[in-house]
């Protein structure tokens, strides 16, 4: 076809100089060239009635003469066109593509339909002739549109979820499988071996480029982007954009769920989201969470890559685009993260919602640069509004959780003075927190003015102590100090008057180490742990006094009158015997409490040791002579010195023991 254009043209350009010459040659048969020209082409026979007319009147001019010819001439081009036209209107109606159409065929249909564009852009066209473009024009773009869908689908490259899931990003942005374990108030599920369960939460890695260093996505091959274009472009040219613009967004809407659902992501209403039992929406938390980085930064990236290359000679229809493609999908990530902020709140899914608040947070500029038109503000706005829901939501559920330490009530006691597991329970969790010191400030920061602290709760030391702290430090103080005066309570279930001091020893201790092997330390401060351990001291401090104090008394002078020598053998051996008395019954009790820390239960030995030992061997020394020699010495003079020292090292083991006496050797 481009063949015979070029070979209409040189016919007419060649018949152009011709007419131009005989206006000015006297020495050519004028009549007879002419007869020639008509003869050759059919398209030039009007060029013969032309130029006969001129020459029958000798008194016309010959710039007369040149003007009629020219207005030939410009009659001959409209007849070409005329024929390109129909040919091209011909090539149109008749072509239909195979699914793997020649490259050379669909080049010349493309030109075809550039023709017919042309046709209905001449303004000098008749209506008619207007008429059969429009209708050819028409059926052009039908085709052109159903070409468009069929190379869209068949050239969209499949979603590798598992090369997403080898890759760098995976790392950076994935999540633990295995949920924060927090106990139940009452039963303390948290064993040993999960206290220091970490956070399972994505690393942050904040920035505000809208794809990655070290990962691209191809979502169309290559080689259809072109044809894409060329497809699109003759589309908008000729009016149908609406059109364009509706199979592309239908198409690629289809491909984001798609990625969405290969992602483990369901389409959820509000209330669907609250029947979720909290395992299973665990799961889909943490998956949403993924979903997010991986949307925004991977596939609405692509998307937008993708609509520059398809329609980047509009920046209007490429923007609109975009928009219908990717809003339906994030729309849909953010009426989950809309349930949940509005959900139940309970103290399980803090760390979720907080997990969830920090990677929107780490996308919304992503999302405003994604969505920067007038259009896309609805999309930022939603944005920002379930960020703001889940902040809220945040301190809400920690709100509540420092509501539960306070209100704790349970009125069982833990055996032989163990740590609570209201305390395993809150130290743990709040462990978790410190992880999230920068987003729990900024929320707490927003809530400053309007909190106050009770004075009446603390004493000097204690509002010295919150101030020039963090807003998340001062509210663990508070929760950590509202727990103690819980554990307080309870230390008095207790009817052994010294088991209240372990009970309270082990529960501070437990404390202070939680807060020593994490970030808490920096946090709370030196001076802050420094306290507690002068607590722990004064806790061991009163237990020795309620515990031993019996027993050191029976190993006092009083009441013996005189020197040793004089001293009475009935008050020495009434002496005796309530000292055995006192130590067996101590030793039967207590080798039932535990105290689960060795450093703690050694150092608590030992200053058992250095109050019971020296006054056992100071009183043996000055009275143990006058019964040894009597009858039944032994009945009396149970333990030598390193009978006792040995039996206390059975003390705190959690085994209640019963004394068997077994007297050793003194020395």
């Amino acid at each position: 076809m481009a063949a015979t254009i070029e070979g209409q043209d040189r016919v007419l350009a060649a018949a152009q100089q011709i007419v131009k010459s005989l206006n000015t040659s006297t020495n050519v048969d004028t009549e007879d060239m002419l007869m020639i020209l008509s003869n050759f082409d059919n398209r030039l026979s009007k060029l013969s009635n032309m130029m006969t007319t001129t020459n029958s009147s000798s008194s016309t001019p010959t710039s007369a003469r040149s003007a009629a010819a020219a207005a030939a001439v410009a009659e001959t081009d409209h007849s070409s066109t005329d024929i390109v036209f129909e040919e091209a209107a011909k090539l149109v109606l008749e072509w239909d593509s195979p699914p793997n159409a020649d490259p050379d065929s669909t080049s010349e249909y493309l030109n075809a339909v550039d023709e017919i564009i042309k046709k209905t852009e001449d303004l000098n066209v008749l209506s008619s002739d207007m008429d059969r473009a429009e209708a050819a024009l028409q059926h052009a773009m039908a085709h052109l549109e159903e070409e468009f869908r069929h190379v869209l689908i068949g050239n969209t490259v499949p979603f590798d979820a598992g090369r997403l899931h080898e890759s760098s990003f995976i790392r950076r942005y994935s999540i633990s499988s295995s949920a924060v374990a927090i106990p139940d108030f009452e039963t303390g599920t948290l064993s040993e071996d999960q206290e220091d369960v970490s956070s399972a939460r994505y690393n942050h890695v904040k920035g505000k480029s809208l794809g990655t260093d070290d990962f691209s996505l191809d979502l169309v091959y290559n080689d259809a982007i072109i044809d894409l274009r060329e497809i699109a472009n003759r589309m908008i040219k000729s009016g149908y954009e609406k059109e364009c613009c509706q199979v592309y967004s239908s198409v690629r809407r289809e491909v984001l769920d798609e990625c969405l659902a290969i992602l483990g992501i369901e389409k959820l209403s509000i209330e669907e989201v609250h029947r979720i039992d909290w395992q299973s929406l665990d799961e889909k938390m943490k998956k949403w969470i993924y979903a997010v980085k991986v949307l925004v930064r991977i596939l609405l990236s692509a998307e937008k890559s993708l609509c520059d290359q398809v329609f980047g000679d509009s920046e209007l229809i490429k923007e609109v685009c975009f928009m219908e493609t990717a809003k339906g999908c994030v729309m849909q990530l953010l009426n989950f993260g809309e349930a949940v902020a509005i959900g139940r709140r309970s103290s399980e899914k803090l760390f979720r919602i907080l997990d969830m608040y920090d990677a929107l947070a780490d996308v919304l500029s992503d999302i405003e640069l994604l969505f920067c038109d007038e259009d896309g503000e609805l999309v930022c706005g939603e944005s920002k509004g379930v960020l703001d829901g889940l902040g809220e939501a945040a301190i809400g559920t920690f709100v509540e959780f420092e509501n539960a330490v306070e209100r704790e009530i349970s009125k069982k006691p833990t055996q032989g003075g163990e740590i609570h597991p209201l305390t395993r329970y809150v130290m743990n969790y709040v462990k978790l927190l410190v992880d999230y010191s920068d987003t729990l400030n900024g929320l707490l920061e927003k809530l400053e003015s309007c909190m106050e602290h009770d004075s009446s709760a603390t004493d000097n030391g204690d509002n010295l102590e919150l101030e020039n702290v963090a807003p998340l430090a001062r509210r663990l103080m508070l929760l950590i100090k509202s727990l103690e005066g819980n554990l307080e309570g309870k230390s008095r279930m207790y009817e052994d008057c010294g088991m209240p001091y372990i009970f309270l020893m082990n529960n501070v201790h437990y404390i202070v180490q939680k807060v020593k092997d994490s970030e808490l330390q920096k946090l709370l401060g030196d001076q802050w742990v420094r306290k507690r351990r002068g607590q722990i001291r004064q806790h061991a401090t009163s237990y020795l006094r309620a515990s031993w104090s019996k027993v050191l008394s029976c190993l006092k002078d009083e009441g013996l009158s005189g020197s040793s020598s004089n001293a009475s053998k009935v008050a020495l051996k009434e002496r005796f015997k309530n000292f055995n008395a006192c130590f067996e019954e101590i030793y039967r009790i207590q080798t039932g409490w535990k105290v689960p820390d060795p450093q703690l239960r050694e150092e608590l030995r030992i200053s058992i040791s250095e109050k019971v030992l020296p006054a056992y061997r100071s009183f043996l020394g000055r009275f143990g002579s006058h019964l040894e020699s009597g009858r039944n010495a032994g009945k009396y003079i149970k333990y030598y010195l390193e009978d006792l020292e040995g039996y206390l090292l059975d003390l705190f083991e959690g085994t209640p023991l019963v004394l068997h006496h077994m007297r050793r050797k003194g020395t």
